[in-house]
């Protein structure tokens, strides 16, 4: 049995759940409401305030979606809540970032300014001229707008300029060596 998929999932107060007949499942919360449809096989029960998440039978494909259809349900829940966030750091001379209304304006060392547009759901902050969060109440979308926004300049072994996470590690190469 999955240990993460038997997990019954706790809705905290203020927090709506509804699962329809095609196991389509919404959930309202403070931050705002998501949709997420979930394979038929999965059954999804709410009771009072508790979500279990059970399988029909222990086969591979339905072993594979249970705890799969467990988590997306749990991060809709974290999401409306709390929300999610990613923190991007850039590193260079003359790399800095800002915000100007909706958009993103990002002076990487190209010969001209990299701007992107926020999208539903997503927003970005610049504490700094370093640093970039992007915030959002869905965690898949916020980590692959994170990703959009890093792949812009990635960071390089050599100097280690370019954008990162905040919490990864740049393995750095030696450079040249003279004669």
């Amino acid at each position: 049995m999955s240990r993460i998929g038997r997990k019954p999932i706790t809705v905290p107060a203020g927090v709506e759940v509804k699962v329809d007949d095609a196991n389509v499942v919404t959930v309202k919360g403070p931050k705002g409401t998501l949709t997420q449809a979930i394979h038929p096989n999965m059954t999804i029960e709410v009771t009072g305030t508790e979500i279990n998440v059970t399988r029909p039978n222990d086969e591979k494909e339905n072993r594979a979606l249970h705890g799969l259809s467990r988590t997306l349900v749990a991060n809709m829940v974290e999401g409306v809540v709390k929300g999610y966030e990613k923190k991007l750091e850039v590193n260079g001379v003359g790399y800095r970032v800002a915000k100007e209304g909706k958009k993103l304006v990002m002076n990487l060392g190209y010969s001209h300014p990299v701007v992107m547009a926020e999208i539903d759901g997503v927003t970005f902050e610049t504490p700094d001229q370093n640093t970039i969060l992007v915030k959002g109440i869905d965690k898949q979308l916020v980590g692959q707008v994170a990703a959009q926004v890093r792949e812009k300049r990635p960071p390089e072994p050599y100097k280690g300029k370019g954008i990162k996470y905040a919490d990864e590690h740049i393995r750095r190469k030696a450079g040249k060596t003279g004669k």
